[in-house]
């Protein structure tokens, strides 16, 4: 986890205000274009803090507009998300053809190599978070079919979500790494969580079930990674749908139940070397069903682009 940072335009002389939070917006986020009412007499305040793969920032400021133009995007090196819980006023945002109004009390998906606007018209206070891509679609299938919707949450996952996004926000300067590291991952795994948890009332009664059933089949292999007996037949078994019929609904991500249930052991072992790096590579390979060490190093390697004891070596350093 890196060093906090905070800004205020109170410490800034008002002809510099804009230009100063415009640099801190962009720095924090991502290059966007922004437009104030009253650029001389605005105030701002921007704290931010990464934990592991999210960023997590608090933003408290005049009324503004933000556009992400396509002139942006070119320039990206990651694809990234926003995510967004206004907790003062409500917001407005448009993007992929949708607009939305989301008050206080839910939350937006903001999709970061997509142009769109965001506002609002009266003094906010705003929680984002940052995200990459690969580390949400580790947790949620094809994310962008959530952006440009609001969330309601005050109630379910997506409430403890935003109720942890609070506490976190509010405690993150005591947070040691190992600390923040995990914080971060529960962040993403409730926010994925929430995500699936939402129905598409647009879908058809037939991708409605198709989508129930992958997600409770995704939710049992990450509750048994560690069960020796994970199979297909168990998974079929346990969620009540014939095997055909699993392998059938893997068709439809481009995959595979096998190749679920290893992505999954593999994101398992990876967060469980993140936050125990004392504990030795073959305990933590074992553990998550893969008896053979040089297999799963070369797995670990295929998937993250390193392999186990320089990942080790990374977070310990």
């Amino acid at each position: 986890m890196t060093a906090g940072f905070t800004f205020s335009t109170a410490t800034t002389e008002p002809q510099h205000r804009s230009s100063k939070w415009n640099a801190v917006v962009n720095e924090s986020y991502f290059p966007l274009e922004l437009q104030f009412r009253d650029p001389i007499h605005f105030n701002g305040q921007l704290s931010r803090m990464s934990m592991g793969h999210v960023g997590m920032s608090r933003l408290t400021s005049d009324p503004l507009s933000y556009e992400r133009r396509r002139a942006h995007i070119r320039e990206a090196r990651e694809e990234e998300y926003l995510i967004t819980l206004p907790r003062a006023t409500s917001v407005e945002f448009r993007q992929l053809g949708r607009e939305v109004r989301c008050d206080p009390g839910g939350f937006i998906l903001e999709r970061g190599d997509e142009p769109y606007r965001f506002l609002y018209e009266n003094p906010n206070d705003l929680f984002v978070l940052k995200v990459g891509r690969k580390a949400l679609e580790e947790r949620v299938r094809q994310p962008d079919r959530f952006c440009a919707k609001v969330f309601n949450a005050t109630s379910g996952t997506a409430g403890l979500f935003a109720s942890m996004v609070d506490q976190a926000q509010s405690k993150c300067a005591d947070f040691g790494a190992a600390a923040g590291e995990t914080v971060g991952r529960q962040l993403l795994e409730l926010l994925g969580l929430a995500l699936d948890e939402t129905v598409d009332a647009s879908s058809s009664n037939l991708s409605a079930v198709r989508t129930a059933h992958i997600s409770r089949v995704e939710k049992f292999i990450r509750e048994n990674l560690k069960n020796s007996n994970l199979s297909p037949d168990l998974i079929a078994e346990s969620c009540g749908i014939s095997k055909r019929y699993l392998h059938d609904l893997f068709k439809d991500v481009n995959g595979t139940v096998s190749q679920q249930i290893r992505d999954q052991r593999l994101i398992a072992a990876r967060d469980r070397l993140a936050t125990a790096p004392g504990l030795p590579i073959s305990e933590v390979s074992y553990r998550f069903g893969f008896s053979d060490q040089a297999q799963f190093s070369r797995l670990f390697k295929n998937k993250f682009g390193i392999t186990p004891s320089a990942y080790k070596a990374e977070i310990s350093g």
